[in-house]
């Protein structure tokens, strides 16, 4: 049964101790917990200091190369997690309630015994049907994980009975949906983000614990490991088990794969893959870390502290050992129907988790005697529970009352847990040999050092001396250049009066230009009342550009002399050459100021020329009655004046022509009586709406509005066709889509598909209303319009292109809806199954023209995300299509998605079952 749908919560935090959380109080049934001690307080252990949990031989004794970090004790934590009913309770417990009642938020279960009985138990996490994997995750392993990385070991189990999920929780590998990944595969992605690769190393090895003989699932030739037990430390270790080094997690991941696949399994009643051993993933971490030495213990051979600069980092080699613990479920056999070789190996799974509850009583209890050696999967776990690793169940129960009395057992396995308290211990190597040998490789670099940096000197020393010389040589050349200076002085003097009677002629000639100009402005305004341009005005145009242009060339060699002036005249002057040439300077400002007036003011009568000729080319051709006006014919004043401004060599820029004739001009000519200015002017608005930039300026100006009057009004279909075109440009903004369908857009688009002969006209119509499925605002107006149906209606023309547009709108359409549905804005079947386009949608699914197909098979995939749509669907024989898109569409993106619908709904996954297609 599947945990996917369940809600994220916060996971808990590191720093929370696990001694905060509250002890059991058996005294009330289990009902409440009692609060601990307070954090600042140290917890006592329940085991006693003779247990064989604890060994005092040389335990507590220090060497020279490890130190131990004593933290205080932390309680074991246990989560409880809910299994979903599955398809047997669906039928056989139909009638009856769940036995569990869960209140996550207090974290808080109740068991009913009966109709009238209940017990309520509190347990550090109630993960309830619908917790996801991540959610697991984070409140049962990862604050274990965080502590493992910081140098204590750490355990994380399931306990349950069998069928209630545990190897989901631990061993999911998340192959078809990465958000099933188990916590072994997300726990050894954070160890991977958490380590060095250069420096830290990660093995694993993987164990089962079968038959009280511990075998080795990734060499099942190693049937019989011994355990071997530290009599110093008394940590255990498999010394035959096979060691992996882990460097990525793909690699894990394929190490996984392959003990899953050597792992003993059988049929039972009760579970259709039930684990017949305990598996047990080991893993080791080396850690180089650095550690101020203040914070560390350092003793010497002697045992007494050593003495360490403050703030100095020795290398230290952390040490620690995450194991992950699926125990196989307890049964009975009466309910499981295990006879043969599986009432054996129930018998023996029975026994060892007998003897694991035997020693969880005794730590619970406080006894000094725990029987750790009873059983294999004890000895194993010794350091997990009353030990020095942080330790983390969970235990998995189902919902059915069938099971009430193996719940209840699984309940109070959990809640005598919670009482043992360890002791949690960090362990930590300080690497000498790491040491040693960087600090010889820095004496090296020292001498290396050395040696570059006297020959370093010798070079310094050379350049400096090559410096002193070429320093004398520039004092010698300075005394040259001071003597020049001298002589030069006397001529820029001589330049000056110069330039001083330059700028008067300059004055001169600019009152002359100005009185040039009147006369050409007089001129201009004449010109507007006759029927052509004047060649006289153009004349004059052109001989005030030359002049205009000479008093350029004329004014720039007056700033350079002026500049030359200005860095030359000595100081020695006095005051009155300086205060000349400033009253200079601002003259010759004034002129480029008056000057660039006069070039604004002949520019404007430039502008004012060509407007005036474009004017009187269009009334002339619409006099003459020609019938070709059109883009060119527009163009052509314009590239006459282009280069009659290129002739008198300023670069003007004349832009497009309703720059000059201007939008409205160009819009009035749509409602011109002669056919052919209509034609050529619907085609310069479409030209230009192609284009985002003039999109805003042509709505503004009414240019969609006259559009839509076109389709309504015109006869003619190539005008129909091109309006049609220019409002798909149009539609693209989802300002203009919501215009376009308030002015009864469908209903005009639709009325010229009906009447439309050419394929082109029903493509541009198909694009136009593709677009306006585009937009989810739309969607209902746009069915009650008939917009639906209209496209449906234009895939009768059979034309590639056409059905390729109408295969857009239909994705687009459908791609709205499928978010719509996500968002949670829209419900219920899709309006395109209700307007009956399905089957076409079906049918051209494997269309041979992949313009069309790839947007059908996006379509269908969108109509498969919508649950309501799946029974259509299925009847309309969309499935199979679903099939062979997930195998053969070129496009991954599409395939996957297909791949994640076919295998996400019980409709589909049904269907295939009995039609025995394999996805």
């Amino acid at each position: 049964m599947s945990y996917r749908n369940g809600l994220n919560r916060t996971a808990t935090k590191l720093d929370k101790p696990l001694s905060s959380s509250s002890n059991c109080n058996s005294s009330n049934g289990g009902k409440y917990l009692a609060p601990s001690p307070p954090p600042s307080s140290p917890a006592p252990a329940i085991s006693k200091p003779g247990s064989p949990l604890h060994p005092t031989s040389a335990s507590s004794r220090r060497t020279p190369q490890r130190t131990w970090k004593h933290d205080s004790g932390g309680r074991v934590r246990v989560a409880v997690r809910l299994r979903p009913r599955n398809a047997e309770e669906m039928v056989a417990d139909a009638d009856f309630a769940d036995c569990v009642e869960l209140q996550p938020e207090l974290k808080r279960l109740t068991l009913r015994k009966n109709n009238w009985v209940s017990e309520t138990y509190e347990f550090d996490e109630v993960l309830t049907d619908f917790s996801s994997q991540k959610r697991v995750y984070e409140v049962v392993a990862k604050p274990v994980l965080e502590s493992v990385l910081e140098g204590y070991n750490g355990t994380v189990m399931a306990y349950g009975q069998t069928g209630t999920g545990k190897t989901f929780t631990l061993g999911r590998l998340g192959e078809e949906d990465i958000a099933d990944r188990g916590i072994m595969v997300r726990a050894m992605e954070d160890i991977l983000a958490g380590i060095c690769p250069e420096q830290d190393s990660v093995t694993v090895s993987y164990l089962q614990l079968y038959m009280e003989t511990v075998q080795d699932l990734l060499d099942p030739s190693k049937d019989n490991i011994p355990i071997v037990e530290d009599p110093k430390t008394g940590d255990v270790s498999l010394p035959g088990a096979t060691v992996v080094e882990i460097r990525d997690q793909a690699g894990f991941v394929d190490l996984l794969q392959t003990g899953e696949s050597n792992r003993f399994a059988a049929n039972t009643k009760l579970n259709t893959e039930s684990s017949r051993s305990h598996a047990i993933l080991m893993v080791n971490i080396k850690k180089h870390v650095k550690v101020p030495v203040e914070d560390l213990d350092i003793p010497n051979e002697n045992g007494l502290s050593m003495h360490k600069s403050k703030g100095s980092y020795p290398p230290t080699v952390r040490k620690s050992k995450l194991i992950i613990v699926d125990l196989a479920g307890s049964e009975r056999v009466d309910k499981s129907g295990s006879e043969g070789l599986a009432l054996e190996e129930a018998k023996s799974i029975n026994l060892s988790l007998t003897a694991l509850g035997k020693c969880i009583n005794a730590l619970a209890d406080g006894k000094s005697h725990v029987p750790i050696r009873d059983s294999k999967l004890t000895r194993l776990l010794r350091d997990s529970f009353g030990g020095t690793a942080r330790t983390s169940l969970v235990i998995t129960i189902g919902p059915s009352p069938r099971h009430r009395g193996e719940t209840m057992s699984t309940i109070m396995f959990g809640q005598r847990a919670m009482k043992i308290e360890n002791m949690m211990k960090r362990r930590e190597e300080f690497d000498y040999k790491s040491m040693c040998h960087k600090l010889g490789m820095e004496l090296e670099r020292c001498f290396a050092e050395s040696e570059r940096q006297n020959k370093l000197l010798l070079d310094v020393e050379r350049k400096l001396e090559e410096r002193l010389e070429e320093t004398r040589r520039a004092e010698k050349n300075l005394e040259c250049a001071l003597e020049k200076m001298a002589s030069e002085r006397a001529r820029h003097q001589k330049e000056h009066v110069e330039v001083l009677q330059n700028l008067e002629i300059e004055r001169t000639e600019r009152l002359r230009m100005e009185n040039e100009l009147q006369a050409a402005k007089s001129d201009m305004k004449n010109h507007k009342e006759v029927p052509e341009p004047s060649k006289d005005v153009n004349d004059e145009i052109l001989e005030l550009k030359l002049q205009l242009e000479n008093e350029r060339q004329s004014r720039q060699q007056a700033e350079r002399e002026l500049r030359i002036l200005k860095s030359g005249v000595p100081s020695q002057y006095g005051n009155s050459e300086s205060t000349e040439i400033m009253i200079l300077s601002r003259r010759l400002e004034n002129e480029i100021q008056r000057r660039t007036k006069l070039e604004d003011e002949i520019k404007r009568l430039q502008n004012q020329l060509s407007q005036a000729t474009l004017e009187l080319e269009v009334a002339k051709s619409s006099a003459s009655g020609f019938t070709s006006f059109g883009l060119n014919s527009l163009k052509t004043p314009m590239i006459v004046n282009h280069n009659f401004e290129s002739d008198l060599g300023h670069n003007l820029d004349t832009g497009r022509p309703q720059d000059h004739v201007g939008l409205q001009k160009l819009l009035s000519l749509l409602e011109s009586q002669d056919v052919g200015i209509q034609v050529q002017a619907v085609k310069v608005v479409a030209n230009l709406a192609a284009e985002e930039a003039h999109q805003e300026k042509i709505v503004e100006a009414g240019g969609l509005h006259h559009m839509l009057l076109l389709l309504r009004d015109s006869e003619d279909e190539t005008i129909r066709r091109v309006a049609a075109g220019a409002i798909a440009n149009l539609a693209m903004n989802e300002r203009n889509q919501e215009l376009i369908m308030s002015e009864g857009g469908i209903a005009l688009l639709s009325r010229t598909a009906d009447n439309a002969e050419d394929p082109q006209t029903l493509r541009m119509v198909a694009g136009a209303i593709a677009n306006l499925c585009g937009n989810d605002k739309l969607q209902l107006k746009l069915r009650d319009d008939g917009g639906i149906k209209a496209l449906l209606k234009m895939v009768n023309s059979r034309h590639s292109d056409v059905l390729a547009q109408v295969a857009r709108g239909i994705a687009n359409f459908a791609k709205c809806e499928s978010r719509g549905v996500v968002q949670g804005s829209r419900m219920g079947r899709s309006l395109l199954i209700d307007e009956g386009a399905l089957p076409w949608i079906v049918g051209n699914a494997n269309n041979e023209a992949s313009s069309i197909r790839r947007h059908i098979e996006l379509a269908l995939c969108h109509l498969a995300q919508q649950d309501v749509n799946a029974r259509d669907l299925v009847a309309a024989g969309a499935l199979r299509e679903l099939v062979r898109i997930s195998r053969e569409c070129s496009r991954e993106d599409i395939r996957m998605l297909a791949r994640r619908l076919l295998a996400g709904s019980s409709i589909f996954q049904s269907e295939l079952r009995r039609l025995h297609i394999v996805p």
